[in-house]
């Protein structure tokens, strides 16, 4: 814990003041930016992923910041400009520079983690800064869609607000997790405490670094897990695949001749088996480049030619229109 507990911050997000000045001789009022007046609006944790002053949060934490204050537990204090995020999957990343080595956190492999395995929660719970709570791996590959693109741990370890941004850690005192959220009823922790997987979070990091932004491939389709009913019906197993409910128009899936109740198996030879893997595999394609799709329609076997592209920021955003 000592070796862990230095890396991890505490950030308050500020926004310059506002306020409203009416212009000389008429009834119209103008919003005036006030100098050297910042005003806190979102505070949250977040660990240091890099001596170099990489630091890893939520998007939610610093959204809408003019500047973003980082407080360390040895004391240092640092205010940053320098954030970009990725509101998709809710992750962020803080640039700090200091003259002194900064403590770090190296990020694990969330795969490798199994249910049971104990973890510890390290944030500022209600501002209680260096605060640390203890638990296991309740469950894998979570998708609650509270964000577009998601691959939550589970944790029974206690997360609160506040929490925010800070990092799970394994008891081998690397980051296998970014404590993100909680399912609860009473807005307080009910034993149910979500983390995104830290190799979504390194994918995401590394694009934030190299352009500042992240830019993903996407198919342009709704889906429907092979259910047990859907299996039924299309005489397939259980998992074996997705069904295909809306195709968007001008999309990929729409230029490569997808279709409504298509079942797709397999996309450049990797297996379809949910939902899940589908969002998965489709991250990993190069853009622009062609691939096969192993699909079922009307009963009978189809491969057609796909080409991934880049996402359109809006997509998920704006329903895009859909085609029959």
């Amino acid at each position: 814990m000592k070796e862990v507990a230095p890396a991890v911050v505490s950030i308050e997000a500020k926004q310059k003041l506002k306020r409203t000045m009416r212009l000389p001789g008429t009834d119209d009022s103008m919003p005036t930016q006030a100098p050297k007046s910042d005003l806190p609006f979102g505070f949250g944790s977040g660990v240091i992923v890099d001596a170099k002053g990489i630091i890893l949060t939520n998007y939610h934490v610093v959204e809408g910041a003019d500047s973003v204050e980082i407080s360390l537990p040895d004391g240092r204090r640092f205010t940053s400009k320098e954030w970009s995020g990725d509101r998709k999957t809710d992750l962020a990343i803080v640039r700090i520079t200091s003259e002194r080595p900064l403590p770090f956190l190296e990020l694990g492999d969330s795969d490798g983690m199994e249910v049971g395995d104990r973890v510890l929660a390290i944030g500022a719970p209600f501002g209680l800064t260096g605060s640390v709570t203890h638990g296991i791996i309740s469950a894998k590959s979570r998708n609650l869609r509270l964000n577009q693109y998601e691959d939550f741990l589970q944790t029974d370890a206690a997360i609160n607000p506040g929490n925010s941004g800070g990092p799970l850690v394994s008891l081998e005192g690397k980051v296998i997790g970014i404590n993100s959220a909680i399912k609860s009823k009473s807005g307080g922790f009910q034993g149910v405490g979500l983390a995104i997987s830290s190799n979504l979070a390194r994918t995401i990091m590394q694009q934030l670094l190299k352009n500042g932004t992240v830019k993903r491939g996407y198919l342009g389709v709704q889906i429907r897990d092979m259910d047990a009913e859907l299996a039924a019906r299309f005489n397939l197993k259980e998992g074996s695949g997705v069904m295909i409910t809306k195709v968007f128009d001008q999309s990929p899936a729409w230029k490569a001749g997808l279709k409504v109740s298509d079942v797709v198996f397999s996309i450049a030879g990797k297996p379809v088996r949910d939902g899940i893997d589908l969002q998965k595999v489709v991250s990993t394609l190069p853009l622009n480049q062609a691939v096969d799709v192993a699909l079922q329609r009307d009963g009978k076997p189809l491969e057609l030619k796909l080409t991934i592209e880049v996402q359109p920021e809006e997509f998920g955003v704006n329903p895009p229109k859909t085609v029959p």
